[in-house]
């Protein structure tokens, strides 16, 4: 597997140089022939997602190797593309780290802003097959006639051509689908090392095989189980779970920007550009960091931001969830409205109450009494807060459902109604003099209708795109209430028993209620 993942690096650094120069790496005798004759090479290049997380990684290695063994062309050059820049892999903790335990070099891996995809796709050089989604962004879109095979395993929105090949399937991880096209195409390629790549992937995904946790599905169990009988030295399931679990909060080797990146999202108004990151250490242990209310100041001034709140998540010796929230502004009516609110908030009331050991200025520290409210909770709250702040600031002006500007050119200031097909209902434009346009960096230089987004616009099933820089949040992370959110699932048999009570319950109500319409 290195020696296959040395031999893509060296093709692609090959590729991006004019005189070919040698490189210093080992690569093998094949990928060698064939850059001698660069003009017949054509590059396979199997790209994961933009949230790059550990399935999308290992889904793209492990199929690019499984094409490399079987193809029988000797002009085609299977390549996995990690699609984030490489910069932001650090970021990816539980990727790191299980990469490193299977003995993969990160200098070996391909990052999508070390290869020109755009220029291979000009040059006729490039076939694309994705892994873990299976529609281009609108960024990429271009290249969708090059798109060969397809294996995820979210919502089908691909429309069916018959030049590429589809396998899609609702199971728990895209590993599961590439561990059967081995198992079904050449399972005589499988060794101890793939085979705990894809094991240890599912696993995670699945987690950890509960039934109760509502991932795992019969497909997943099955080739779990098929790795395990044909190499009985994997480690066990839950040791493999605890350590990947334990990567992914590890974030003693980050620094307090990648820390802050690690899980962000975003909100802007007319005159607040608010972050929100999640963390996973004690705010205690955060802030008592040292700088760090240097570090915060010079992360908001970098990327724009005049609000950051941190919302901290850890977890107890009895494995519950402890949770803690810090709003930092060197604006002192920012910070204070902001609080405020989160204070004052019903639905849900979050329970705070102050932390007496809070080191920096400008940033006020809470205790989170109420465990449940995980950021997709406290989301809503503030972007309630900030649309009624701007309708209260501006309620002479109209408010417009969102368009791209270079569609709206020609509405912005004269009130006409703009388009609002494909739109979320939480995206606007706010038409008012003298203020921001600018995403990045929530800064105007001229009079025009701003742009909003009471939300974050990240890559979604529905092609929807980030509106900044940041790399888009793991579906199952913590923060978003993936099952994880009050510790391990613990089940018994009564457990089972009772919840299909409930929901045959829920299900008589409605049928009732029904009836009664």
């Amino acid at each position: 597997m290195e020696h296959f993942l040395q031999g893509c690096k060296a093709a692609l650094q090959i590729m991006k140089s004019a005189a070919f120069h040698p490189v210093k790496v080992r690569i093998l005798p094949t990928v060698k022939a064939n850059l001698n004759k660069p003009s017949a090479v054509e590059f396979h290049v199997v790209l994961g997602n933009e949230a790059c997380d550990l399935d999308s990684t290992v889904s793209a290695i492990a199929l690019a190797y499984f094409l490399s063994k079987t193809s029988p062309s000797k002009n085609l050059e299977y390549v996995p593309v990690l699609n984030i820049p490489r910069q932001d892999f650090p970021l990816r903790t539980e990727s790191t780290f299980f990469l490193k335990e299977h003995g993969i070099s990160e200098e070996h891996l391909a990052f999508r802003d070390e290869i020109d995809l755009a220029s291979l796709y000009e040059s006729g050089q490039l076939v694309l097959t994705l892994v873990d989604h299976n529609v281009l962004p609108s960024s990429d879109s271009f290249m969708e006639d090059v798109v060969a095979s397809v294996i995820d395993h979210h919502t089908l929105e691909r429309k069916p051509t018959p030049s590429c090949r589809v396998t899609s399937q609702l199971v728990g991880s895209c590993a599961t689908l590439v561990a059967e096209r081995i198992f079904c195409g050449a399972p005589n390629i499988l060794d101890l090392q793939l085979a705990s790549l894809l094991h240890g992937t599912i696993v995670l995904d699945c987690v950890n095989m509960a039934p109760v946790a509502g991932k795992v599905t019969p497909k997943d169990s099955e080739y779990v189980t098929l790795l395990e009988n044909m190499f009985p030295d994997l480690p066990p399931r839950t040791a493999v779970f605890d350590s990947l679990q334990k990567a992914k909060l590890d974030v003693s080797d980050l620094t307090t920007e990648q820390m802050l990146r690690k899980d962000m999202k975003t909100l802007m108004s007319r005159d607040i550009c608010l972050a929100i990151s999640a963390i996973y250490i004690s705010l205690e242990d955060f802030l008592h960091r040292i700088n760090m209310e240097s570090d915060l100041r010079v992360f908001c001034d970098k990327h724009g931001y005049n609000v950051l709140i941190t919302m901290a998540i850890t977890f107890s010796s009895e494995n519950e969830p402890v949770r803690q929230i810090a709003v930092y502004s060197p604006h002192q009516e920012h910070r204070t409205l902001v609080c405020k609110v989160l204070e004052q908030a019903t639905n849900p009331t979050l329970a705070l109450s102050p932390i007496a050991s809070n080191p920096c200025e400008n940033l006020a520290a809470y205790h989170q009494g109420n465990t449940i409210a995980s950021r997709k909770k406290v989301l809503p709250i503030l972007k309630d807060f900030l649309r009624k702040r701007d309708l209260g600031d501006s309620s002479s002006n109209s408010m417009q459902p969102f368009q791209d500007n270079e569609k709206s050119k020609g509405h912005v200031g004269g009130g006409a109604p703009l388009a609002n097909e494909g739109l979320e209902d939480n995206q606007f434009i706010v038409e008012f003099g003298d203020q921001f346009d600018n995403p990045d960096n929530c800064v105007g230089e001229e009079p025009r209708a701003a742009r909003f987004n009471y939300g974050f616009k990240k890559q979604t099933d529905d092609g929807a795109e980030d509106e900044n820089s940041f790399p888009p949040t793991p579906m199952n992370s913590l923060v978003e209430g993936c099952p994880l959110d009050r510790g391990l699932p613990k089940l018994t048999a009564e457990d089972i028993l009772e919840r299909f009570s409930q929901i045959a319950a829920l299900d008589s109500e409605d049928k009732t209620t029904s009836g009664k319409k």
